[in-house]
């Protein structure tokens, strides 16, 4: 079976091609400043997972949902919010912290997040989170969403066991590298993509730095638009 392929579209949002073939979107944020004009307008979407209600991390899902009509995976507060805007067709209930979605043989399991959430007009919308997903050829990634590190990492880590942590590193509004340098200590992955840097200069974290402070650890640093495999 093919590996799983991740492709960085700038800030925290991400195009993953899992094995069997299945499309998948995180945090659909695609006109951010960094994401490249050829992957603004997707071909198609299989699956779109949103981490929390921030307008930087749902982006353009209302858009995409109405186009595509994939399957949706965020936690059950943002999903209420997008269906009164606009979102139709959402047969299953929206996930919470711990619970579990399978789709196509993928698995998808919300973890916890040190972050808030809520719509650019000030909508609560749950808490943020993270999610681990389990692809079919065995391979399992965390991405963390917006968080701070946490010690409970280390039950993501004994739960789930991990393979790659996609972290967010840019500081000011989530962890910088010496706080990610700690989350992949908990984590006990060998592979890290970061995220959520570089947007804006506000986002000062740097994957060298990261690097400098986690050297056991390989640090994939795709440019927006290119793909690394995990």
């Amino acid at each position: 079976m093919a590996d799983t392929q991740v492709t960085w579209l700038g800030h925290a949002a991400f195009r993953i091609d899992s094995p069997g073939g299945k499309r998948i979107y995180v945090d659909p944020w695609l006109d951010n400043p960094k994401a490249p004009d050829g992957e603004k307008s997707p071909e198609r979407i299989d699956i779109l997972v949103v981490t929390h209600g921030h307008g930087d991390h749902v982006g353009n899902t209302v858009d995409l949902m109405g186009r595509f009509s994939p399957q949706l995976v965020t936690q059950v507060e943002v999903q209420g919010w997008l269906t009164r805007n606009g979102v139709d067709g959402l047969e299953v209930p929206g996930l919470n912290k711990g619970g579990t979605r399978e789709i196509d043989g993928i698995s998808f399991t919300m973890t916890d997040a040190r972050h808030s959430s809520s719509s650019d007009q000030g909508d609560y919308l749950g808490e943020s989170c993270g999610v681990v997903i389990g692809f079919e050829n065995g391979t399992k990634v965390y991405i963390a969403g917006d968080t701070c590190v946490f010690g409970d990492m280390q039950l993501i880590a004994r739960i789930y066991e991990p393979d790659v942590a996609i972290l967010p590193i840019g500081d000011h509004f989530t962890m910088g590298p010496k706080e990610a340098a700690v989350a992949l200590e908990l984590l006990a992955v060998d592979k890290c993509i970061p995220s959520h840097y570089g947007t804006f200069p506000l986002l000062r974290g740097t994957p060298e730095e990261l690097q400098r402070l986690s050297p056991n650890v390989n640090v994939l640093t795709p440019e927006p638009g290119e793909t690394v495999t995990v």
